[in-house]
């Protein structure tokens, strides 16, 4: 009498998401669990996580929700409790994008006039990948890379950001081995993308137009 026993294999978080080789095709499936951000809900690695760890990736996502946040303290309003762009700073953002997107204030209300076009995940991006790119660790790096990608790359995600094939194809590649630069292509395809669409239409918008107005007009006095 043969006795068949089922082997429940945890799936990397990689070959979850369509990302390297699926289950079947695993090299080193005796190492799967090592860097799998496992998504199956019956995986055994789920109940070995440690306290610490669990508070480690608590901590990650109050950091990773400022970070998508951090040049944004009021979308509805790019001036209200942020400090006010120079009248000279704001005039210089018709000369480049680039210019525009190395301010802070920039970048706040090109950001505000995005969500009035439903299209501030793209700006969200390019700010994470900005941070991402900053961080030495190696451990934060591979799951500020996670984050990342379940945020604006997955398919399943609401804030997933408009990539061609190619680059799609070049980060399932660079999540095998995830380091600060693993959407390089993609960020750069983002920047490229609201330069030659967004942008030209925030110059031009009765947002950036009011914008001005409001730095050249003297604020209102009171009478003593």
């Amino acid at each position: 009498m043969v006795t068949h026993h089922s082997t429940v294999l945890c799936v990397p978080w990689s070959a979850a998401h369509g990302v390297g080789p699926r289950m079947g095709n695993v090299p080193n499936a005796s190492n799967a669990c090592c860097f799998c951000w496992c998504c199956c809900c019956s995986c055994s690695c789920l109940t070995v996580r440690t306290d610490d760890e669990k508070i480690q990736n608590n901590t990650y996502e109050r950091r990773t929700e400022g970070i998508a946040n951090c040049d944004d303290r009021n979308v509805g309003n790019c001036l209200s409790r942020s400090p006010k762009p120079t009248l000279e700073d704001a005039t210089t953002w018709t000369m480049s994008f680039e210019r525009l997107m190395k301010s802070p204030a920039g970048r706040r209300c090109f950001r505000q006039f995005l969500r009035t076009e439903f299209s501030e995940e793209n700006m969200m991006f390019w700010l994470a990948c900005e941070e991402l790119k900053k961080e030495t660790n190696k451990t934060v790096v591979e799951e500020k890379v996670r984050q990342i990608y379940e945020d604006f790359i997955s398919i399943l995600s609401p804030k997933e950001v408009s990539l061609d094939s190619r680059v799609r194809d070049m980060i399932n590649k660079n999540m095998l081995e995830p380091t600060s630069h693993t959407f390089e292509d993609a960020q750069q395809q983002i920047y490229t993308l609201m330069q030659r669409d967004s942008y030209p239409r925030y110059i031009n918008s009765t947002n950036y137009a009011d914008l001005l107005q409001d730095l050249v007009e003297p604020p209102p006095t009171t009478e003593p």
